[in-house]
C-alpha cells in the first residue's frame, strides 16, 4: 500500500476520518479507553459486525449521540471497495490498513466459509505486523479460521462455532478447537463463535475497559437482558463432533437444524441419498437408537436448555423444540427426564425470578 497516497475513504463519520499523523484511528483530541480496528472477510456475518459496533457506539458518548469518545473504531481494509456481507449490504470502510500500535483490539469479523478466499494477502500480512506488535487479535465468527490460516492461533485455544467444529478440525488437525462456549480469551486471542456471542463479547471488553455501567447501559438499549461470560456453553450444543460416521453426522446436522419443524425422517434420508431404512440401520449402528428417537432427544434437550436459561413459558419452549402441544411435550419431557417441565422451571429460581419480573410488565 502507498503511504504517501492513500485511499479515499470518504464516508468515514464525523471524527472518524482519517487522522493526519497519528494514526490512532480517530481524532487527535486524546486516547480513547476502548480503540478497536475493523477487518472485514468477504461475505462476512452482518450481524456479528452490527452488534459487537452499536456495543462500542453506545458506550462511546452519553445518551445516543454516537460521539467517538471514550470508544473508537475503524472500519479498514487494503482498498477503498466496499466489502460485502454475506446477506448482500455492503459495508464501506472508513480508513485503510493503519499503524496497529494504538489499536487494543484488531477484530476480523468472519462469514461464509467456502465461498473464495476471505482476505486479501495485504490484509493478512497487516494482521501478522498486528502481532508483532503485541495487539490483541480477534476472531468472530469463521474469523477463527482466518487466524488460524495466517498462523496466529498456533498453540491457542481457538473457539467456534459448533456448527464448523468439523471444518476447522479437518483443516487444522493440529488445533484445539473449542465448540463448548460463547468465546474463549487466551492471551492475546479472542476467539468468538459469533452470533449473540459477538454481543456478549463486546459487552466484556466495555466492562473491561470503560466501565460495567456503561456496559450494562448498552445491552439495555440493545434490549440484550444480560452478559452472558464467555464460558457460557453455546445453545443447545450437538453431538457431532463425537460421531465419526459421515452420514450419521449430518444426519445430525439437520435435526439440530429442523428443531422447531422437525423434518420427516423420509426426508433427512432422501437428503443424504439414502433411504430410510438404510438410514435406521445406520443409527441402531451408531447412535444405538433409531433416528427418530434420537431426534426427539435433541428437541427435549434444546427444551431443557431453554427452562434452564430463559423465562419463556412452558407452551412456547413446546413449540419452539417442535411439539404440536403442551401436554405432549410434557409427556415426552417427564418420559426422558423423570419429572415435568413445570418442575424443572421450579427447581431453577433464576428462571423463575425472572419470569415472575417479567409478568410485572406484561
Amino acid at each position: 500500500m502507498n503511504q504517501q497516497r492513500p485511499p479515499t475513504f470518504a464516508n468515514a463519520p464525523p471524527g472518524q476520518r482519517q487522522p493526519s499523523g497519528n494514526g490512532t484511528g480517530g481524532t487527535s483530541a486524546g486516547a480513547p479507553a476502548l480503540n478497536v480496528g475493523f477487518l472485514l472477510t468477504d461475505n462476512f456475518t452482518l450481524s456479528a459486525f452490527s452488534l459487537f459496533v452499536d456495543h462500542l457506539r453506545l458506550a462511546a458518548d452519553e445518551g445516543d449521540r454516537s460521539r467517538p469518545i471514550l470508544a473508537r473504531w475503524q472500519v479498514m481494509a487494503s482498498n477503498a471497495e466496499p466489502v460485502r456481507a454475506s446477506c448482500g449490504v455492503t459495508v464501506a470502510p472508513t480508513a485503510p490498513l493503519l499503524d496497529p500500535a494504538p489499536f487494543n483490539y484488531i477484530v476480523v469479523i468472519g462469514g461464509l466459509l467456502h465461498a473464495g478466499p476471505q482476505l486479501d494477502e495485504a490484509t493478512t500480512a497487516y494482521l501478522k505486523r498486528a502481532a508483532r506488535a503485541g495487539v490483541s487479535l480477534v476472531g468472530i465468527c469463521t474469523g477463527s479460521f482466518v487466524l488460524a490460516r495466517a498462523g496466529l492461533m498456533t498453540g491457542r485455544r481457538c473457539c467456534v462455532s459448533w456448527y464448523h467444529y468439523q471444518d476447522f478440525l479437518e483443516e487444522f488437525p493440529h488445533h484445539t478447537p473449542v465448540a463448548d462456549r460463547l468465546y474463549v480469551i487466551d492471551g492475546d486471542r479472542i476467539t468468538c463463535a459469533g452470533g449473540g456471542g459477538a454481543a456478549d463479547l463486546a459487552s466484556a471488553l466495555v466492562e473491561r475497559h470503560i466501565g460495567r455501567a456503561v456496559a450494562q447501559k448498552g445491552r439495555h438499549v440493545l434490549m440484550l437482558d444480560r452478559a452472558r461470560p464467555g464460558n457460557e456453553a453455546q445453545p443447545h450444543p450437538p453431538i457431532v463432533d463425537l460421531v465419526a460416521d459421515d452420514r450419521v453426522r449430518r444426519a445430525l446436522i439437520l435435526m439440530e437444524q429442523h428443531i422447531a419443524d422437525p423434518l420427516p425422517i423420509a426426508d433427512i434420508a432422501r437428503r443424504l441419498q439414502l433411504s430410510t431404512r438404510q438410514l435406521e440401520r445406520l443409527f441402531q449402528s451408531v447412535m444405538g437408537q433409531r433416528p427418530a428417537e434420537f431426534y426427539r432427544r435433541i428437541r427435549l434437550r434444546y427444551a431443557r436448555f431453554l427452562l434452564d436459561t430463559t423465562a419463556r413459558s412452558v407452551t412456547d419452549i413446546a413449540l419452539e423444540s417442535g411439539f404440536s402441544d403442551c401436554a405432549h411435550f410434557s409427556r415426552q419431557f417427564k418420559a426422558l427426564h423423570g419429572f415435568t417441565p413445570s418442575d424443572a422451571r421450579a427447581a431453577n429460581p433464576a428462571a423463575a425470578q425472572t419470569q415472575a419480573a417479567q409478568r410485572l410488565f406484561d
